[in-house]
């Protein structure tokens, strides 16, 4: 029996997830938070919409990683870059009011604005009026690109730039059609913008149903990170032709439609959600209004991650655990090379490695190959499924400096560990430095994301008194990390200890998962009720006075009381 076949399947649910790339193929980040929302609120039944690339990685078949929860009514699997999803060639005119709509969004992005054209916010428009056909293969498909071509990079060689065109679109139409047979819904919630994004916009639009926006990591940055240093898209004129300020047209093009992708997610939400106040005002600066945004933070279940402290060693033993996953964007190049400068102050110090390695298989076979170039490895490990060939306990007493674990339960590593670190380039509001909070582990992490805020206070005042719960260095610099390894794992200063403390009251005081639940339960129950214009009518911000200059300091709302005469 295949997976499609044994997916949940629905007519209806409460409220429709968007997945990009991530639950539940994927372990981890936002796949943990989407699987927290669903177990966490049992009272609503909920459907996902899985959106990936391809239906394999790196030829191997993508596998369910998570056991479904009851209340996950219907899931369904879409791949946007499998062949099978093109139509056969066919000549065709194409449809001249349609193309005039394209021509008007285009010339809207050129004047800076971003509303979606009407013609475009209906389903029928992507269906009827320009087909997918139309777009791949009429004439007045063509002689668009061959205008816009000669008008922005006549420099740029022809075919780059129309492959770039059409691959960059194609899945535009793709999800039209994957929108117009969703399931009913009365809740569209998407945590990122994107592709996931546009399809959540496009079946508000198509519905007239609220729209939920919760940015993890803010998708239009980090797609200018994954664009700037990817090798697949190529284009260089001869250096002799090359300005200094030159770079890539291919990629600008690829960044321009993730801005603009985001833009339309940001217009339709109702609800603009970022997990900490530097993701809010980044989303504000990149076009969100602000009156929509608010912020709620992830939560953890304090309890149960407190209880793997009894397994803790009085003094623990020097281990450094980072539970991520085995990609460029976590930098665990960087991880390694500090384990190797702290091991020259702390000769015992071990640095285990905790996640999929599947996901980037070349970038895994590099971080092996440094790790034994610097002697804290004899051999490269082995795994099947994201799992070692040798068991946690093997792992454990091996004598290599640097381990890799593939996925492994936290609950078993976090009390084998004295210290959790995060050497990423960029992130969110990481899950999983709130989890070693609860389970008595500081933190030294690089300055991304929420990661200064949760290390030394970042709510308000209170929080800060708390004190610092780790450190916080800058992204790729294995020197700076070293140095507070180095630190804090010198146990008989008392720093260990003084952060061990400060991050498991912060933890509790402002990231019990409770306190992140009641938040959405609260927006889920306001837009079951209501139509996506009816909710935007209540959205609004309370701002609180602040001391001198009277900063504003938003609200998550208030009740909205109807007098009656």
């Amino acid at each position: 029996m295949s997976q499609e076949q044994i997916f949940p399947k629905s007519e209806h649910v409460d409220i429709m997830l968007f997945s990009e790339g991530t639950y539940p193929y994927i372990r981890g980040g936002v796949s943990s938070w989407i699987a927290q929302l669903m177990e966490g609120l049992p009272q609503f039944n909920f459907g996902i919409c899985y959106i990936g690339a391809e239906d394999n990685i790196d030829g191997e078949p993508l596998k369910v990683q998570y056991k479904f929860p009851k209340n996950l009514k219907h899931l369904e699997v879409h791949f946007l870059f499998n062949d099978d999803e093109k139509p056969p060639v066919s000549r065709r005119k194409g449809n001249p009011e349609g193309f005039k709509a394209i021509r008007k969004l285009y010339n809207n992005f050129l004047a800076n604005n971003f509303a979606m054209p009407k013609e475009l916010q209906n389903i029928s428009f992507y269906t009827d009026m320009v087909k997918f056909e139309d777009f791949l293969y009429s004439r007045l498909a063509w002689n668009f690109i061959d205008e816009t071509y000669s008008k922005n990079c006549p420099n740029v060689p022809f075919i780059d730039y129309f492959w770039t065109l059409r691959n960059i679109h194609k899945p535009i139409w793709i999800l039209a059609n994957i929108v117009k047979k969703l399931p009913r819904s009365k809740v569209f919630h998407s945590p990122s913008t994107g592709y996931a994004g546009f399809a959540a916009t496009l079946a508000s639009y198509h519905t007239d149903r609220p729209y939920i926006l919760t940015e993890h990591g803010i998708y239009t940055r980090e797609r200018k990170i994954d664009m700037f240093s990817a090798d697949w898209i190529e284009f260089k004129k001869p250096k002799l032709l090359q300005q200094p300020e030159e770079f890539n047209y291919i990629k600008k093009m690829w960044i321009n439609f993730f801005e603009r992708i985001g833009r339309f997610c940001y217009e339709r939400s109702n609800y603009t959600l970022s997990l900490f106040n530097g993701a809010r005002e980044i989303q504000i600066r990149y076009g969100a209004d602000e009156n929509r945004c608010y912020v709620i933070p992830n939560g953890v279940n304090v309890a149960q991650l407190e209880a793997t402290m009894k397994y803790r060693l009085p003094t623990p033993k020097p281990i450094i655990a980072l539970i991520g996953r085995v990609v460029p964007i976590k930098d665990i190049k960087t991880f390694i090379r500090a384990v190797k400068i702290a091991s020259r102050y702390i000769p015992h110090i071990e640095g285990w490695v905790v996640g999929p390695v599947d996901e980037d298989k070349e970038y895994f076979e590099e971080c092996q190959h440094i790790a034994i170039s610097l002697g804290l490895k004899h051999k490269k490990q082995e795994f099947v499924n994201n799992k070692s060939t040798m068991s946690f306990e093997e792992l454990e007493a091996d004598s290599d400096k640097l381990k890799f674990f593939g996925f492994t339960d936290i609950k078993k590593v976090l009390p084998k560990a004295a210290l959790l670190t995060l050497t990423s380039i960029s992130e969110g509001m990481p899950l999983v430095i709130l989890e070693g909070f609860a389970a008595g582990l500081p933190c030294v992490a690089t300055d991304v994301g929420s990661c200064r805020d949760l290390i030394e206070g970042g709510i308000n005042d209170e929080d800060r008194a708390i004190g610092k719960a780790g450190a916080v260095v800058g992204i790729a610099d294995p020197g700076a990390l070293a140095k507070e390894y180095a630190r804090f794992l010198t146990f008989d200063n008392g720093l260990w200890k003084k952060a061990q403390n400060a991050g498991r009251t912060r933890v509790k005081k402002f990231y019990e998962q409770s306190m992140f639940l009641k938040e959405y339960a609260k927006i889920y129950e306001e837009a079951l009720v209501r139509s996506w214009e009816e909710l935007r009518r209540i959205v609004f911000p309370y701002y609180a006075p602040r001391h001198i200059p009277y900063v504003k300091l938003p609200q998550r709302r208030f009740e909205v009381i109807r007098w009656r005469a």
